[in-house]
């Protein structure tokens, strides 16, 4: 039992090792892990451009309502 206990660390890592080194070599999904992340990094771009530009406009808005805020009776 305590043979098989010193033993885990290294045969986990050489499982972790070929597992790796075998995802490096394997081409077959790497695509699709692309177009993943370019899809998910595209659609972050687009939620930040809008968020500034709907910002800014909302900023706009809201100090046109404050300045005309004292003029309401």
């Amino acid at each position: 039992m305590l043979g098989i206990i010193r033993s885990l660390p290294v045969m986990l890592y050489f499982t972790f090792k070929g597992f790796f080194k075998d995802l490096k070599k394997d081409e077959r999904g790497l695509s699709g892990v692309v177009v993943a992340i370019l899809l998910i990094l595209i659609a972050v771009l687009a939620i930040l451009l809008i968020w500034t530009f709907l910002g800014e406009w909302l900023e706009a808005l809201w100090t046109r309502i404050q300045s005309q805020g004292d003029t309401i009776t």
